[in-house]
């Protein structure tokens, strides 16, 4: 494969959701030129490629927001930085340089800078497949939600009890005909207030129960659900199956940049430094004692790993950046 020469900048971002987006932003505050690179040819991250629709409620200052509006917020608040964004581009291999690193994308693009920050949520994933009759995916059997509105007015059965399922099934409530939440446990691994606006919700619960199985000629037509402390079965009509049963993250080429790793993600200091000289992390994939994975604390991240790697990439540059309404 060859090499093709990208760009050279001061701060090369892995990942462009939002925790990445805010970090463009705030290191064109500080000074800094910027090169983003993401897998997906849009930014905004899964949040944009898979919850578009979602309220998403810690955020500072939104009561609420939908995702797509936090993310195109987002992009236009990194625009004032300026950033090169690689789209569609695959962070492959690093290597030391003289005064930074450069890194190979697996389309062979080059970028070289002087420092890294990975922000690139739990790496690319595939969703955990429904055991009930795989051979319905795409044909009622689905494991996104992109457009809620797709299933107006239609009967649908989400199985799940995490944040998706709970946010997908509070989603389609005012929009479908009937909404139906199936879980193995009585418990929900989900956002204590979403769960409290579940159970207030009319969206029918089947709690500990399971999918035994999926019929209908072409495609989904109904559903048997199993009752796991009885073994008593129940038949549910159902247009559209929303399997929402968490993700199988793979954090691909990362895990050789020789950086110590916490399971899956990627170990940090209280400085978002990781093991690596000139490396830094920040939002999900980061990792460290007393972590708490939410969007709010990524972007307090992604401004503590600029605030600290700026000295490294120009040594004129202090860790304390001084107030923002400085100068106004």
């Amino acid at each position: 494969m060859g090499v093709e020469y990208g760009c050279d900048s001061d701060l090369l971002i892995v990942g462009a959701g939002p925790v990445g987006l805010y970090a463009a932003y705030y290191a064109g505050f500080r000074g800094l030129s910027v090169t983003v690179v993401d897998a997906l040819e849009q930014p905004g991250g899964q949040m944009a490629a898979l919850y578009p629709e979602k309220q998403v409620y810690d955020v500072a200052g939104f009561p609420a927001v939908r995702a797509q509006d936090l993310v195109d917020a987002l992009v236009e608040q990194a625009s004032q930085a300026k950033p090169r964004y690689l789209l569609g581009h695959i962070a492959q291999t690093i290597e030391d340089t003289a005064d930074g690193v450069a890194v190979i994308t697996h389309r062979g693009t080059l970028v070289t800078a002087k420092a890294v920050l990975v922000t690139g949520g739990i790496g690319s994933f595939t969703p955990r497949p429904l055991p009930a009759d795989s051979e319905y995916e795409n044909r009622g059997l689905r494991y996104f939600v992109p457009k809620p509105a797709e299933l107006t007015g239609a009967d649908v059965v989400v199985v799940g009890g995490g944040d998706s399922a709970v946010d997908w099934a509070l989603a389609l409530e005012p929009l479908a005909r009937s909404v139906a939440l199936v879980h193995r446990r009585p418990q929900f691994r989900a956002h204590e207030h979403s769960v409290r606006m579940l159970r207030t919700s009319s969206v029918r619960l089947y709690t500990p129960h399971e999918i035994r199985h999926i019929d209908g000629e072409l495609r989904v037509e109904h559903v048997e659900l199993s009752n796991l402390d009885t073994g008593a079965s129940e038949r549910l009509r159902a247009d559209a199956v929303v399997a929402a049963l968490g993700f199988v993250a793979n954090l691909g080429p990362l895990t050789r940049w020789g950086l110590e790793m916490r399971g899956r993600h990627i170990a940090v200091d209280r400085t978002m430094r990781t093991s690596r000289p000139r490396v830094y992390a920040a939002g999900d994939i980061a990792d460290y004692e007393g972590k708490v994975a939410l969007i709010s604390v990524g972007l307090g991240e992604a401004a503590l790993a600029v605030n600290h790697l700026a000295p490294v990439v120009d040594p004129t540059l202090a860790t304390v950046p001084g107030h923002s309404s400085d100068g106004l």
